[in-house]
């Protein structure tokens, strides 16, 4: 494994490289690179992060508010429902999922695995989700979770 104080850009057949940990930190995850409805559900997942962060039930209230003027969402309240899955992933955690504010256009680590496992489920590949989602949450609710990601890929 490479020292992070050793990591500088090297030549590789005439092409500038970065190290892994420079790469990373120059292309952190966006918002852009997902399409419409992992946008929609990635602002959920914000909304209802900040109510159990602040416990404001104003939180849940503007969930329910931005899924209903989200454009091509039929059921908007059903949506935010399945967005909740929230709560089954912070029970099968040893610590807080983390949540950027609603507007911002980087991800945190935690929300560019959500957004993996959303990605995942839509494709409907077998048994790709359910290894993800046990590194994700652990064996003990690996089911809830593939249950509730799966419901919520389906809207």
């Amino acid at each position: 494994m490479q020292d992070a104080r050793d990591c500088v850009a090297v030549a590789d057949a005439g092409q500038s490289q970065l190290c892994p940990l420079r790469a990373a930190l120059a292309a952190p995850p966006c918002v852009e690179s997902y399409d419409e409805f992992c946008r929609v559900a990635l602002s959920l997942f914000r909304f209802i992060g900040a109510a159990y962060a602040t416990g404001a039930s104003d939180c849940w209230e503007a969930a329910y508010r931005f899924a209903d003027e989200a454009p091509g969402i039929a059921d908007s309240p059903l949506l935010v429902a399945r967005a909740a899955l929230v709560r089954i992933l912070r029970g099968g955690r040893p610590c807080e999922l983390c949540f950027m504010p609603p507007s911002c256009r980087r991800l945190s680590k935690d929300e560019a695995e959500l957004m993996r496992l959303l990605a995942v489920a839509r494709r409907k590949q077998p048994g790709e989700l359910e290894s993800m989602i046990c590194q994700f949450v652990g064996s003990d609710k690996e089911d809830a979770a593939t249950r509730a990601v799966n419901a919520l890929a389906l809207c």
